[in-house]
């Protein structure tokens, strides 16, 4: 068994601190979820700032957004020039996709410093792209509902978790440096 235990040694020590770090960030969320209910913010602080700060973007693209907190369901509603679109939901704050890229990332983890530094980047830039992103996806439906489903679901969701996936990239790429010493 500790023959087993050193051979895969690295294996076990991604699984255990990537679960664990999951986990432990999941909880804390879910925590935060269920102390949010009956909040000034509804349906969170996150997800209403997440609202907030998207309809300002769409109103920087030329069109007139705006958001209001929906009268029966915990979620956001979306208008744009007056017309009701869309829903943002606690999903669409990109808070999980965060917690999935750190989780990758702490398993990876060297040094503290530069793996708290590419975290604090790496969510800067993630939730950065989620407003972009919410923003882009508002606009198309507006300009083409008929593809509602498509935009929604495929190409949208695949702009966030390329972003993850890149820089999954980018910080493996960067450890694998490291240790080889050429790129």
């Amino acid at each position: 068994m500790k023959d087993i235990f050193n051979r895969y040694r690295s294996v076990i020590r991604f699984v255990v601190l990537f679960m664990g770090t999951y986990l432990v960030l999941t909880l804390l969320y879910s925590w935060y979820l269920h102390a949010s209910k009956g909040s000034s913010y509804p349906p969170d602080f996150v997800t209403h700032l997440v609202a907030k700060q998207s309809s300002l973007v769409i109103n920087g693209m030329g069109y007139d957004a705006m958001v209001t907190p929906h009268e029966s369901q915990p979620t956001m509603k979306l208008y744009v020039n007056g017309e009701y679109l869309a829903r943002i939901i606690e999903g669409c704050n990109a808070v999980s996709i965060i917690i999935l890229f750190i989780a990758f990332v702490v398993a990876f983890a060297q040094k503290w410093k530069k793996t708290l530094l590419f975290v604090l980047a790496g969510s800067v830039l993630i939730y950065g792209v989620n407003l972009i992103r919410i923003a882009i996806l508002a606009i198309a439906l507006y300009k083409y509902p008929q593809y509602d489903a498509v935009l929604h679901k495929v190409v949208f969701p695949g702009i966030i978790y390329g972003m993850v996936f890149l820089l999954w990239m980018i910080w493996v790429k960067g450890l694998k440096q490291k240790k080889g010493g050429k790129p």
